[in-house]
């Protein structure tokens, strides 16, 4: 990756790690899925009207929009209405890393290098040790529905990947068609009519302002720069950023919501900088190191 690319990917991973506190802090007695579709209604209104289309077919938008942005949002704002932490979610949901390295060399052949593996693989100990720490209080439902979340967004990434679509603005936008309706008649369908009205009355100034940082900087610059690196670089160089997501979650969680984390977090935090650290090791580097190593290998031969 270029330095800019890896300046933007830093730029995303600092968004959405302040983005869990964010939902949390706005849902309040919002319904999740419906939290969910207001979202989505303001990443399309008016956007859609500006973004051409991107340049790919209906199924790669639609498939992007089911995993990308209805499985995993629907999943996760579920799970933070179950009784996730916002630190922790932020957490949890990286998993998503693992995930995404996984499939993408099982779908797509992309097989991570060495610094890459060993960064990733950092960056689970590093899972481990704050889910340690947290003394096993998460209600479980709470937790297996962030962990699908995971799965949601990885397979969303690898669909986005394997289709190189230029601009990822615009397949964030238009990806988005497919949140609204869905998720409000199953709303409707889970807790009966009543449920739209109990959102417009539940729906403050907390929530409004939520909305618009969810939809306007986690998902519309967020997603699309996100969408745009995964285009021209493969995922395992690109999905390692996003673990600096858990240390932004859990310190924004920690100044704005007293979600105070305990030892294990903090040192499962440094893990996975660490692990980022180590992933993304330049790739000029990487290069040179193998270039000296063919070096060395031809001078044995010849000697």
């Amino acid at each position: 990756m270029s330095r800019r690319d890896c300046l933007l990917a830093a730029l995303v991973a600092g968004l959405w790690g302040f983005n869990f506190v964010v939902i949390e802090w706005g849902m309040g007695d919002v319904p999740p899925l419906l939290f969910v579709a207001i979202r989505f209604v303001a990443v399309l209104v008016p956007a859609i009207a500006f973004v051409p289309r991107p340049d790919a077919p209906w199924r790669t938008i639609l498939a992007v929009g089911l995993f990308m942005s209805l499985g995993q949002f629907a999943l996760l704002y579920s799970a933070i209405a179950a009784g996730m932490p916002a630190g922790l979610a932020g957490l949890v949901l990286q998993a998503q890393v693992v995930l995404t390295i996984l499939l993408a060399a099982v779908a797509l052949r992309e097989r991570p290098t060495r610094p890459q593996a060993l960064g990733v693989g950092l960056g689970v100990i590093g899972l481990l040790v704050v889910a340690l720490g947290r003394g096993g209080h998460v209600p479980l439902l709470a937790l297996v529905l962030c962990l699908l979340a995971a799965l949601s967004w990885a397979v969303g990434n690898v669909v986005s990947r394997a289709s190189s679509v230029p601009g990822g603005l615009s397949l964030t936008v238009w990806s988005a068609l497919v949140v609204p309706v869905p998720l409000s008649v199953l709303a409707v369908g889970i807790d009966g009519p009543s449920v739209l009205s109990d959102a417009v009355g539940a729906f403050g100034w907390e929530a409004a302002l939520s909305t618009l940082y969810t939809a306007g900087l986690a998902s519309l610059v967020g997603y699309g720069i996100f969408n745009g690196l995964l285009s021209r670089n493969p995922s395992a160089a690109v999905v390692p950023w996003i673990l600096l997501v858990p240390p932004v979650a859990i310190g924004s969680a920690w100044l704005l919501l007293d979600q105070q984390p305990t030892a294990g977090e903090l040192a499962g935090g440094a893990l996975l900088v660490l692990g980022v650290l180590v992933a993304l090791r330049p790739a000029r580097a990487v290069a040179e190191e193998r270039a000296a190593k063919a070096d060395e290998l031809r001078l044995s031969v010849v000697e």
